[in-house]
């Protein structure tokens, strides 16, 4: 078979043969366009009759040999064009990709991510949309940032298991860059930036595509997608009690009850309080939160141990109280319980941390979050009082796939226009130009009307255009009807 190299070669010698003499009168400025091949463009006697001989050796081209017809394009010492180190291409054509693009390729997507394909794409979307439902009831607003970020906005306090998850490299530019991990960040890194532009309390949300490099197990992906919603400006436990009451109101609406799902609440104050009384040094607090979250927790026992250290006074006690009130105002007490293992393991949260888990225990953490009073100053700005949570997509439909939620997703069609006559293509092209100014949905493949479930097939023949009308045809009921076209709803 002839390579592209040769085809392209091939067809500027024949347009050469048959217009060398309108050729021969081509400004000078246009045959410098193309300098390495000029012998091609400004055609000799010399090389005239040799056109057979070339065009023979084109057709004989294969793959194997693109590297000897390179010799047909001679280097411009040969041709007596251009110069040494000049602009343009190279006098040699360069040797295509043969040997890659007669392999086959992995056709899975790299380890650890996923393909949406337009039914995965469906649930996904479908997904999305309860996400955004829920924060605009909520009075959120919905923000997005680079999925690319500076590497130094994720490597904060050692430790960190981040840290060692990030997708990160050098750029052309020699700066430090990675794929997000998590959105938090990013939010304070642009609340910086805006400054004292902003209106306080802020109440936004986002939708994004994380990357983390880590063991994968049954919803923990490389890459998945994560719903945050954050509120900016409020240091009371309202703004936790909210946060939380929004995931509740998001679980009922796919049809999950407390009886699936509840939330573990506790509160890194508490923690503090603790090993201030075993002396233990604040330095460490991060590390021991990251062990802590790391490890096999029994629950009721670390719960004992902080009610004989702490008992029931203090601001850390009081915080927790308050949220338990407001949850029974709220009306979701029988979704929360405390315990104290739930410390999150991200460095910057400060106050009420909590985490959203199946009753059955099959699933990791489902979601997850809390108050993080002191992130901005570690970026350089003037610290806010804030809270927020990270709810993935890959748990969620693991549990709403075993619970039998998933809702089955068809694609939505209202019309299918169809031609009964070849001539008559045009007209079904304005039928549908038609129906999509009034907004409507419609796809002209006949043959999967009933596939698609589409609600209406409209078909345009040749008596009914001749009155300037079509047949539409009710898919439900079997009912047609003929419809001018300007009565076309």
């Amino acid at each position: 078979m002839s390579t592209p190299y040769a085809s392209v070669t091939h067809s500027r010698l024949l347009l050469c043969a048959t217009n060398h003499a309108k050729m021969a009168s081509t400004p000078t400025h246009l045959i410098r366009l193309n300098p390495t091949l000029m012998h091609f463009s400004k055609p000799s006697q010399t090389l005239i009759p040799n056109l057979s001989l070339l065009r023979n050796r084109f057709s004989r081209a294969n793959c194997s040999s693109i590297s000897s017809s390179s010799s047909l394009a001679q280097s411009p010492s040969q041709t007596g064009g251009g110069g040494g180190g000049g602009g343009g291409r190279s006098g040699a054509l360069s040797p295509g990709p043969e040997a890659e693009s007669s392999q086959r390729i992995d056709v899975n997507p790299p380890k650890g991510t996923r393909d949406f394909a337009p039914d995965e794409m469906r649930t996904r979307s479908w997904l999305f949309h309860n996400f955004r439902e829920v924060s605009r009831v909520f009075g959120f607003e919905e923000v997005d940032f680079p999925v690319l970020e500076s590497e130094a906005l994720f490597v904060r306090k050692a430790g960190e298991e981040i840290r060692e998850q990030l997708y990160n490299f050098e750029d052309r530019g020699n700066r430090r860059v990675a794929l997000r991990p998590e959105l938090t960040p990013s939010l304070a890194r642009l609340v910086i930036q805006k400054g004292k532009s902003l209106s306080l309390p802020l109440k936004w949300f986002a939708i994004g595509q994380c990357w983390r490099y880590e063991r994968m197990t049954r919803g923990r992906r490389r890459e998945h997608y994560q719903w945050n919603m954050d509120i900016i400006g409020v240091p009371e436990v309202t703004a936790e009690a909210e946060l939380i009451s929004a995931i509740v109101t998001f679980f009922k609406r796919l049809g999950i009850t407390s009886s699936d799902v509840g939330f573990k609440v506790s509160s890194r104050k508490v923690l503090q309080e603790v090993l201030r009384c075993y002396s233990v040094p604040e330095s460490l607090f991060g590390k021991v939160c990251v062990v802590i979250d790391k490890e096999s927790k029994d629950a009721t026992s670390y719960t004992l141990e902080i009610a004989e250290i702490l008992g029931t006074a203090g601001d850390a006690i009081a915080d927790l109280k308050q949220l338990f009130y407001l949850a029974d105002k709220f009306g979701y007490s029988d979704w929360i319980q405390f315990d104290a293992s739930v410390v999150r393991g991200l460095a910057y949260y400060t106050g009420i941390v909590f985490e959203g888990f199946d009753r059955e225990g099959k699933l990791r953490a489902i979601c997850g979050g809390g108050r993080y009073d002191r992130l901005l100053s570690t970026f350089g700005g003037d610290d806010l009082p804030a809270c927020g949570f990270g709810f993935g997509d890959a748990v969620i439909l693991e549990l709403l796939k075993e619970k039998k939620l998933v809702p089955e997703l068809n694609q939505q069609v209202e019309n299918i226009v169809c031609s009964l006559d070849k001539e008559l293509q045009g007209a079904a092209a304005k039928v549908a130009a038609v129906l999509r100014e009034k907004g409507k949905v419609l796809t002209s493949v006949f043959k999967r009307a009933a596939r698609i479930n589409a609600d209406r097939l409209i078909l345009v023949g040749k008596s009914e255009w001749e009155k300037g009308m079509v047949c539409v045809k009710t898919l439900a009921t079997g009912e047609q009807c003929e419809v001018e076209l300007d009565q076309l709803v």
